[in-house]
């Protein structure tokens, strides 16, 4: 009898690249153990005429492994292990297409006069919004200062790295958070930013060398996607900056 996934967790496994019939096998495969593909057929309801191009496809993706016996059997791998696999096959494909990319896409970029964009931008949805504060973040040279409520606290983990490459190249980080606990967090990865707590904020968002800066809208109302405002128009940067200067003069210094 095959099993059933709930929604959320087969719509995780699709998204990893698994489709419904690799589903089934994989899954046939963990509850009732090692099986010929004709016994993975069977349990799983995957047609015979297409069973052994499905555990061929799981086989190449790392989530089961077979043996060379006749007929072979199909062993499951656990999905930790497996998901582990994929993270490092996507993580080493990303690198590559990475380097390729930038390497032949990023000059014709910079050759282009970047100022026939907007002074302020309206950007929408989370993807969108972390993006730009990572690029954001990218282009700083002296100074940034990143404020961030509580509910933004995903924000601030993934972060740490960027921020840690700016002070490695000796950029002044001023953090402020409304959360004492993940406060202290980011403290013990960036022992080289000032990182202070203010309760009560409302809203958040980055100053770059006091020239760029990305406001954090949150949502308009329920289902409504994350908003944020970028701008490198000097008077908001500087609106920002000052903002920023009088939340953190009456802020908590971590002891």
């Amino acid at each position: 009898m095959a099993v059933e996934l709930s929604q959320k967790t087969l719509t995780a496994l699709q998204e990893l690249g698994l489709t419904d019939y690799e589903v089934k096998a994989y899954v046939s495969l963990l509850k009732y153990g090692a099986q010929t593909a004709a016994e993975v057929s069977r349990q799983s309801t995957v047609p015979y005429s297409k069973v052994y191009d499905v555990l061929g496809r799981l086989e190449a993706k790392g989530w089961v492994e077979s043996d060379l016996s006749r007929p072979s059997m199909y062993y499951p791998k656990p999905p930790n292990v497996a998901l582990d696999a994929l993270r490092l096959q996507r993580e080493t494909s990303y690198e590559n297409y990475e380097k390729l990319i930038s390497e032949e896409l990023l000059p014709i970029y910079e050759k282009r006069d970047i100022k026939e964009r907007p002074e302020v931008w309206i950007v929408k949805g989370d993807v969108n919004i972390f993006g730009k504060l990572m690029e954001t973040m990218d282009t700083c040279r002296q100074e940034l200062m990143i404020a961030l409520p509580g509910e933004l606290r995903t924000f601030s983990s993934r972060s740490a790295a960027i921020i840690g490459s700016l002070l490695e190249r000796g950029i002044s980080v001023s953090v402020l958070l409304s959360d004492e606990e993940t406060a202290r967090e980011i403290r013990s990865s960036l022992p080289k930013a000032e990182i202070r707590v203010k309760d009560g904020m409302f809203g958040g968002g980055l100053i770059c060398d006091a020239k760029q800066v990305v406001l954090l809208l949150g949502r308009s109302g329920e289902g409504t996607p994350q908003m944020a405002i970028w701008a490198d128009h000097p008077g908001l940067a500087m609106f920002g900056k000052s903002y920023f200067e009088s939340l953190w003069s009456t802020s908590k210094v971590l002891i």
